[in-house]
């Protein structure tokens, strides 16, 4: 991957419910972990409410417009070793996810989906 090519993005429906959520919830952050239950979505926390270690990788820094602060994305490593070549593009789907994810009580939850680099 290039480093014209960003790691993960957006979607401006993610966006929007990231401004939502920072307005309640202060500095926000996700994780994505690769494990059971809904291992392939991300899930949104209070910045620092979820432990990260040398397990985990720090894949981006999210720029939010409207959002003071970046918003970090962090996957487990053995996850990354998996989708290492791939693009991550973050959106919103209706239903509920994990109930640990700050969106699970919107009706809406956070989804990874991925598109293979250079392909």
């Amino acid at each position: 991957m290039d480093d014209e090519t960003p790691r993960v993005e957006l979607t401006p429906a993610a966006a929007d419910l990231l401004r939502r959520l920072r307005a309640e919830h202060g500095p926000l952050m996700f994780h994505q972990s690769g494990g059971c239950c809904d291992g392939s979505a991300p899930m949104c926390f209070p910045e620092g409410e979820f432990r990260t270690g040398a397990s985990d990788v720090l894949l981006a820094e999210l720029s939010v417009e409207g959002v003071e602060e970046p918003v970090t994305f962090w996957m487990s490593r053995s996850q990354y070793d998996v989708w290492s070549h791939t693009r991550l593009i973050v959106d919103v789907v209706p239903g509920r996810g994990s109930g640990f994810s700050l969106e699970a009580p919107e009706g809406v939850r956070f989804l990874t989906r991925s598109r293979v680099v250079g392909a």
